[in-house]
């Protein structure tokens, strides 16, 4: 079951499940974020991972880190065409154990050619989330930082797994910074 706005500000409040929490829908000349009728629209840092010139292949199996410059900006970035950034969220999020999170970008970079991809928030991941943007244009896009970038839903299961992200260890938990592929 899809969880409601309700049920995100109290789980905000009381455990801290997103920080720092915007429980309304702010727009003012922005691209929105805070919480919807069922879900939570998550802000962009101002911190980007950008390909170095000249870099050639990248292997998730290998340590990617010296590929990238990072990137600190004021206002907005603007990706390249046909390129990927690496970005992360200005809120922290902790997944209780018996929640489970879909994640899509926004549709107003969606129709500017920006791809957000994020990948599930399993029961009890905690961390920023990293963000791969995509410019899939042939001219370059600008995405703000502060903002909207992307929805992320909330889903209740009818059975609390047997082994969570945190009893696993897995490899992204906690992450406080931009984190690039890990094996």
């Amino acid at each position: 079951m899809v969880k409601n706005d309700k049920w995100i500000k109290k789980m905000a409040v009381e455990s801290k499940m997103i920080d720092p929490f915007e429980p309304g829908q702010v727009r003012d000349g922005k691209i929105s974020y805070g919480t919807s009728s069922y879900g939570y629209d998550m802000r962009l840092s101002n911190e980007f991972k950008i390909m170095k010139k000249g870099a050639r292949v990248l292997d998730p199996k290998q340590s990617q880190d010296s590929l990238f410059d990072t990137v600190t900006v004021n206002d907005y970035i603007e990706i390249p065409p046909n390129s990927v950034v690496l970005g992360k969220t200005i809120e922290y999020f902790r997944i209780p154990r018996d929640i489970v999170t879909i994640a899509f970008g926004k549709s107003t970079y969606a129709r500017c050619g920006i791809f957000v991809n994020i990948t599930p928030f399993e029961p009890e991941w905690e961390g920023y989330v990293t963000l791969s943007i995509a410019n899939t244009t042939s001219v370059p896009v600008r995405v703000y930082a502060n903002e909207g970038i992307a929805q992320v839903l909330f889903l209740g299961v009818n059975e609390i797994c047997e082994v969570s992200y945190a009893d696993r260890k897995g490899k992204y938990q906690a992450q406080k910074t931009i984190t690039s592929a890990k094996i």
